[in-house]
C-alpha cells in the first residue's frame, strides 16, 4: 500500500522532482566545450549588434528619431505605434522592437557558454558584459528621446554601440580559438603601431560622431545640433582617418615580411573596410551627405572597429602554430 504522506509522491514535490530533472537534462545537453553552437551564437551576437546600429541609422535618416516621442511608451497612452504617428512611429517602433531580438540572442548566448564558466576561455565573462550593455543602450536611447535627440546623447549611444560592437568580436575570437596559448606573435615595436592604429581608429570614430552631430541628420527636424562647423570638421575627421590608413600600410608590409599569416589576413580585412569607408566618406561629402551613403558609413564604422579588435588580438597566439585554422577542443576530438 503507498503512502499517500510521501513527499516524493506529492503534487508539488512530484512537480518540483520534474523541473529538477528537465533542468538537469537541460544542463547536460548545453555546450560543455566551444563547439558550433557557441560559435554560431558569438557570431549572430556581432550580427545583432551591428544590426542594431543599422536600424538606429534608419530612424535618424529617415527623421524618424521621434517617431516615438516618449520613452519607454510610443505615446502617453500606448507602447506600441498607432496609425496616426505614420510611417516615422512605426520606424521608430520597430528600431525598438529590436531590442527583444537582442535579448533572446542575448539569454541564447549565455545559455552557450553557461557551462564553460570556469574553463577560462573569457566568455562568460564577454557574454554577460554584452547582455548588460542592452538594457545600458535601450535607457540611453530613452534618454536621448527625452532630450529631443540632444546631439551628444545620440552619440553616446553610437559609442555604447561600438564598444558592443568590439566586444562581440572578442567573443568571435575567442569562441574560434578557445584554449590557443596567448603569447605575443609581433615584435614590440609592431604591437605599438598596431595600437597606435586602435587609438586613431576611436579619434576618427569620435570626431566621426561630433561631426555628424553638427550635420544635417539631426533625426527629426526640430531636434538641436552642436552648432560646430560641420564643414570644417569633416576635414578634421579625416586626418585622424588617414593616419589609420598609413599605419595600417605599414603593419600590412610588416606582417608579410615577418610571416605572420594570421596578422597578415586581419590587417587585410582592416584594409579594405578602410578604403571602403574613405571612398564612402569622400563621396558622400562631395555629393551633399545623401542618407543611403551616411547610413553606409555609419555601419562601416562599426566593421572597422570589429576589424582593428581582430587585429589587435591576432598580436597573440600559439608560437607553435599560426594557422588560420579552428582548434578542436580536446574533449569534442575525443568523441
Amino acid at each position: 500500500m503507498s503512502n499517500s504522506l510521501d513527499p516524493g509522491r506529492s503534487p508539488s514535490g512530484g512537480f518540483l522532482g520534474q523541473l529538477t530533472l528537465l533542468w538537469s537534462r537541460f544542463r547536460a545537453w548545453l555546450p560543455d566545450g566551444v563547439d558550433r553552437r557557441v560559435r554560431v551564437m558569438a557570431w549572430a551576437t556581432l550580427v545583432a549588434q551591428t544590426l542594431l546600429v543599422g536600424t538606429g541609422g534608419a530612424v535618424r535618416l529617415t527623421g524618424s528619431g521621434l517617431g516615438c516621442p516618449t520613452w519607454p511608451r510610443c505615446t502617453d497612452e500606448s507602447f506600441i505605434s498607432t496609425p496616426e504617428m505614420g510611417i516615422h512611429g512605426v520606424i521608430e517602433f520597430g528600431n525598438r522592437l529590436l531590442t527583444f531580438l537582442l535579448v533572446v540572442v542575448a539569454i541564447l548566448t549565455f545559455l552557450a557558454v553557461l557551462r564553460l564558466k570556469r574553463r577560462g576561455y573569457g566568455l562568460f565573462s564577454l557574454a554577460v558584459a554584452i547582455a548588460c550593455g542592452i538594457p545600458a543602450q535601450a535607457v540611453i536611447g530613452g534618454i536621448s528621446v527625452r532630450t529631443h535627440l540632444n546631439p551628444y546623447v545620440v552619440g553616446l549611444h553610437f559609442v555604447v554601440s561600438v564598444v558592443l560592437v568590439a566586444l562581440s568580436t572578442v567573443l568571435v575570437w575567442r569562441a574560434r580559438y578557445p584554449r590557443e596559448q596567448r603569447v605575443r606573435l609581433a615584435p614590440g615595436w609592431l604591437a605599438a603601431v598596431a595600437h597606435a592604429a586602435s587609438f586613431f581608429v576611436a579619434v576618427t570614430i569620435l570626431v566621426g560622431i561630433v561631426t555628424t552631430g553638427s550635420g544635417p541628420h539631426a533625426g527629426d527636424s526640430g531636434a538641436a545640433r552642436n552648432g560646430l562647423d560641420s564643414e570644417f570638421l569633416q576635414h578634421v575627421h579625416s586626418w585622424p582617418a588617414y593616419i589609420v590608413l598609413a599605419l595600417t600600410a605599414v603593419l600590412w608590409v610588416s606582417a608579410r615580411r615577418l610571416r605572420l599569416p594570421r596578422l597578415l589576413s586581419t590587417v587585410t580585412l582592416l584594409l579594405v573596410v578602410e578604403a571602403l569607408q574613405i571612398v564612402v566618406g569622400i563621396t558622400q561629402a562631395r555629393t551633399g551627405l545623401p542618407e543611403i551613403l551616411v547610413g553606409l558609413h555609419m555601419v562601416l564604422a562599426c566593421a572597422l572597429a570589429a576589424a582593428m579588435t581582430a587585429v589587435v588580438l591576432s598580436l597573440k597566439g600559439a608560437p607553435a602554430d599560426q594557422s588560420l585554422s579552428t582548434p578542436e577542443e580536446p574533449a569534442l576530438a575525443a568523441r
